[in-house]
């Protein structure tokens, strides 16, 4: 089969599935923009993996991620919206129209590029913390913590984001370590009177994780050291079951790097308050050119107004 056979034309094509991807997809298929929607490997983005979700507005009593992203995903359909499952490998930003690769296979051609790929959890960088990745390492309490009722666990951070899988596991494991590096919490107050509260959390501050050991079996524990390089300093080692990382995210944006300007952290750069990059026609909404907020209500705001950029760049072709 020639090329020319498997190359695709659309108007506009929306890269993620997370708030940022649904929302822009619900404003662009209003729009009349017929959007075509790859929801990449975690469809519904990192939402699916919260349990409850208390602060996006018109949830009073709460939602569930998945619940919610479920709801999107379907609102954006409602409207239009060709939602299909499949991973961008390739794009190519040099002319117009733009050119993505699926899959390694399938090539797209799109007026107008929505990026919202969002952003990937970070890991250690431990040798031993790949050795048992998968087998009681993980960056998903909500994912995983089911596998650990009863036992006990740490978790890594000091952020909300590690107060919230803390709390989460501490409904679960009979004891969940806190590994803060600093001596102080990093998360809302709320959050830190939580898990202070929580009578089988334990925070350690002033930790640093050395090593992971185990058995084929699976994890066994770890390795910590206290006030590394102080006069102090001392070796610590709990027993767990079960790792948790919660230590922040690295933004999905290898595939871009080549067309896309980005910051020393690797998010994209966007113009002002607008969400369009340095390439015309592409734009960017969510975690993925957000390093300060992070939140699903301000990754969906950034969708509706990748939408409008798009349309508004569209119309003026």
């Amino acid at each position: 089969m020639s090329t020319e056979n498997t190359i695709e034309r659309v108007k506009c094509l929306i890269i993620g599935s997370g708030p940022a991807g649904y929302t822009a997809a619900i404003y662009a298929a209003r729009a009349n923009l017929s959007p075509v929607l790859y929801t990449g490997l975690q469809m519904g983005g990192q939402l699916t993996t919260t349990t409850e979700v208390e602060n996006f507005p018109g949830y009073p009593e709460g939602v569930t991620g998945p619940v919610m992203m479920e709801d999107m995903r379907r609102q954006a359909e409602r409207f239009g919206t060709d939602i299909r499952f499949g991973i961008v490998t390739k794009v190519d930003f040099s002319g117009h129209p733009h050119k993505i690769t699926l899959d390694g296979e399938q090539t797209i051609e799109a007026n107008a590029v929505i990026i919202a790929t969002g952003a990937t959890a970070r890991y250690l960088g431990l040798p031993s913390e790949e050795q048992f990745r998968g087998a009681g390492v993980s960056a998903c309490a909500t994912c995983d913590g089911f596998f650990y009722r009863g036992k006990e666990v740490a978790v890594v951070g000091g952020g909300d984001t590690a107060c919230e899988e803390a709390l989460y596991l501490a409904g679960l494991c009979r004891k969940v370590y806190l590994i803060v590096r600093k001596n102080y919490l990093r998360a809302s107050k709320v959050m830190q009177q939580r898990v202070l509260a929580a009578p089988n959390i334990e925070v350690l501050f002033e930790h640093n994780t050395v090593e992971l050991f185990g058995s084929e079996m699976g994890l066994e524990g770890a390795r910590l050291v206290y006030r590394k390089g102080e006069a102090d300093e001392a070796f610590k080692e709990i027993r767990v079951d079960g790792f948790f990382l919660a230590i922040g995210h690295v933004p999905n944006t290898g595939v871009f790097k080549e067309f896309i300007r980005l910051d020393a952290e690797g998010y994209i750069v966007t113009e002002g308050t607008s969400t369009r990059t340095n390439v015309p026609g592409v734009f960017a909404a969510g975690d993925v050119m957000d390093p300060v907020y992070r939140q699903g209500i301000t990754s969906a705001g950034s969708g509706c107004k990748a939408a409008i950029d798009a349309e508004r760049y569209l119309a003026g072709l």
